[in-house]
This record gives structure tokens, C-alpha cells and sequence, in this order.
């Protein structure tokens, strides 16, 4: 994963530490990859094509949808 993905509520945009670059899109696309197969979502055919649009948006938002995927994931489940 590049640029830390948020593990709690977010109050503030996320972004890089300080000094590191803004990740490109297709290390984004990784990032988003790899936080869905960590929560066990198989993506299909129209979840790839959302997740390569997705990958090109800042990002801010990409943390922050990755955050919240990762957060629901670790919640229990009864």
C-alpha cells in the first residue's frame, strides 16, 4: 500500500505524510485493490471498471473510501 489509508474516523482531509508524494493512480488502484480483498469483496467485472475511475479521483477521496471499507470490515459481526 502507498500513502497510509486512515484506520479511524476521519476529521480532516487525508493526505501523504509530509515530504511524500501524492500517490499516482495506479498505486491508488492498488491501495483500493488490496483494502476490498482485505474486507473479502471480489470484484466483478463492473466493480473493476468503478475501481479504475475511482483510482483517478484525488486522493482524499480514494482514503477516504478505502478508510471506510477497512473500518466496516473490522467490525464484528454477531
Amino acid at each position: 500500500m502507498t500513502a497510509a489509508v486512515p484506520t479511524g474516523p476521519i476529521d480532516r482531509e487525508p493526505l501523504p505524510t509530509r515530504g511524500e508524494p501524492l500517490p499516482s493512480a495506479a498505486e491508488q488502484e492498488a491501495t483500493l485493490r488490496e483494502v476490498l480483498a482485505a474486507a473479502g469483496v471480489e470484484p466483478g467485472a463492473y466493480d473493476d471498471r468503478i475501481i479504475e475511475w475511482l483510482a483517478r479521483w484525488e486522493w482524499s477521496t480514494v482514503a477516504t473510501i478505502a478508510s471506510w471499507v477497512q473500518r466496516a470490515a473490522e467490525q464484528p459481526t454477531d
